[in-house]
């Protein structure tokens, strides 16, 4: 379905019953990402999966204010609203989990528990921030300029998506249609808008966060395993879980076990 917020129209999809659960995929993802993890879900909850703007079949408007973490925060509680949904769990992946932790922090009241799988809550400095956002401005320019098949090559030989290479080929194959089936001028506002360096830090707002929060890495993506351990340290209600033999993905490349993690971390066993 589609909802419209703020002049967006954002792809819905509701499935099965139960709490609700909002889900929120990352950069270069669709909703259809959590395809191998909703058959368990379902039978335990509402899953609510969103296209973010600029991704999958969610509007990819020019103006990039649309893509500001505040505007995005805004719209999916208009969704919410429009589903007569008061109160959800969320999960986020990288981007998504980013989303997710500030629409937690902003909006407590509508939150039961957050997962966070890869995430963080931004960059801590002016200057690091100002950095990233320079090179996320000219990634989008290069994805604008030179079109999608040029920007995956690029995207899927990241050091960060290393272990993904020996994934069985009809996963890589999905994955790279998933990246390839989006719109360049959506990544590009994705990144002007809510990219790593235009994000709000969040992080001195974790300890006064009250909500139960989980943070899910892969035990060979080092770099969030060292953010959610900092993370976890900072938060009162925070807890980490580690996946052995994964890396920055979990629930592309383990997803029976991030299934499972899920079910029991908002269920509360």
């Amino acid at each position: 379905m589609k909802i419209e917020a703020n002049g967006v129209r954002y792809s819905v999809d509701v499935q099965g019953a139960g709490e609700p659960l909002l889900l929120l995929h990352g950069f270069t993802g669709t909703k259809k990402t959590w395809a191998k993890c909703l058959p368990e879900w379902t039978e335990r909850f509402q899953t609510i999966a969103v296209d973010i703007v600029g991704h999958g079949e969610s509007d990819s408007p020019e103006d990039v204010r649309h893509y500001k973490m505040e505007a995005v925060a805004d719209a999916l509680e208009i969704v919410l609203d429009r589903l007569g949904v008061k109160k959800t769990h969320v999960v986020g992946y990288s981007m998504g989990g980013r989303l997710a932790l500030y629409f937690t922090i902003m909006r407590p009241h509508r939150i039961g528990r957050t997962l966070l799988e890869s995430a963080s809550p931004g960059l801590e400095t002016p200057e690091e921030r100002r950095a990233r956002a320079e090179r996320d401005d000219a990634l989008a320019d290069r994805i604008v300029a030179c079109g999608l098949e040029a920007f995956v090559d690029e995207w899927e030989n990241l050091p960060l998506f290393a272990t993904q290479r020996d994934l069985p080929e009809d996963v890589r194959r999905e994955i790279r249609r998933e990246r390839l089936s989006q719109n360049p001028i959506g990544l590009a506002g994705s990144l002007r808008g809510m990219g790593t360096g235009r994000q709000p830090s969040l992080w001195d707002a974790l300890p006064h966060c009250q909500t139960p929060i989980i943070l899910v890495v892969g035990a060979l993506d080092e770099k969030f395993v060292a953010i959610a351990e900092r993370m976890a340290a900072r938060l009162p209600r925070g807890v980490r879980r580690i996946v052995d033999g994964c890396g920055h993905a979990v629930h592309v490349e383990r997803p029976d076990i991030f299934a499972k993690i899920v079910i029991e971390a908002l269920s509360g066993h």
